[in-house]
């Protein structure tokens, strides 16, 4: 059974490493993912409906997915072995499905871009938090605002 789930923030853990959250529907269930500093700020971008000047590696994809005549059906974060998540991108292309290896991040990213539906499995699902256990509503500010004061301040600017 896949469970749909959606990005709900990306916050920095206490090294300042980026974390994505993965919540579940009711925001109950959170999937924290650590992801590389560029594919964080892909993903807030995204997040935040910024367009940037000049077309990022996952803008590039979505782009090529669009004039090839691919959709993206969904992204399924599947599986984790040895503390790494592994992540497929679901394409279509007219009645051809095509299943394609990603890294949750660029998959993630491309997700966002792509308004598809991001899945976990129920094996990824075990690996889920509580969301009262992981903060209390003032440390998801706090760390919200470390993540706001620790971009660099082009990243700040809304580029369209």
């Amino acid at each position: 059974m896949l469970i749909p789930v959606k990005v709900k923030q990306i916050v920095l853990d206490q090294t300042l490493s980026p974390v994505v959250l993965l919540s579940d529907r009711e925001e109950t269930q959170i999937l924290p993912i650590w992801v590389g500093p560029f594919e964080a700020q892909a993903i807030a971008l995204a997040l935040q409906g910024i367009l940037t000047p000049r077309p990022l590696t996952h803008d590039l994809l979505r782009s090529l997915c669009e004039n090839l005549g691919v959709e993206v059906s969904k992204v399924l974060v599947q599986d984790i072995r040895d503390g790494t998540y592994y992540a497929e991108l679901y394409l279509r292309q007219g009645d051809k499905e095509i299943v394609v290896d990603a890294r949750p991040s660029d998959a993630i990213a491309l997700a966002l871009r792509t308004n598809a539906p991001l899945y976990i499995t129920e094996k990824v699902a075990a690996y889920t938090l509580n969301i009262e256990d992981l903060v209390s509503a003032d440390q998801v500010e706090e760390l919200q605002q470390m993540l706001q004061d620790n971009k660099p301040e082009d990243d700040k600017k809304h580029l369209h």
